[in-house]
């Protein structure tokens, strides 16, 4: 066993969000026979992130705050502390805080079989999506 060394909170790049946020790795795989990520991410009022999926889905549990989550059919979902979001594998959303408020989850996703799907990026949500 082991405790596990903090890297600090690292800034989240502006190519997949708008606005700022900030991630914290809480656990990452040691080896391929594991697949497990988890981090906090807080993000600044008004700040989201750009359309992505997740090769094998993704939960949020929401710590602080009021998180949004929308779809591509235009769906808008109001998470509260405590409550938790799952979006199932290869499902583009977006998340995002309020315009008043920061707003903290906790992301549980495991890798994909390539690392480089395990979360696809895509283009940044417009005000119009995001219903404001």
């Amino acid at each position: 066993m082991n405790i596990e060394p903090n890297l600090g909170s690292m800034k989240n790049p502006p190519e997949q969000f708008a606005g700022d946020a900030w991630v914290d790795l809480i656990a990452a795989p040691h080896g391929p026979e594991q697949r497990t990520v988890v981090a906090k991410v807080r993000f600044a009022p008004g700040a989201r992130t750009a359309w992505h999926s997740h090769a094998r889905g993704q939960y949020c549990h929401v710590t602080e705050g009021i998180a949004y989550f929308g779809t591509r059919d235009g769906e808008i979902i109001e998470v509260h502390p405590g409550q938790t979001l799952y979006t199932p594998p290869g499902e583009d959303h977006w998340h995002a805080a309020g315009e008043k408020n920061f707003m903290e989850h906790i992301a549980i996703l495991e890798g994909g079989d390539n690392p480089d799907e395990t979360t696809v990026w895509k283009e940044h949500v417009t005000d119009a999506e995001l219903g404001r």
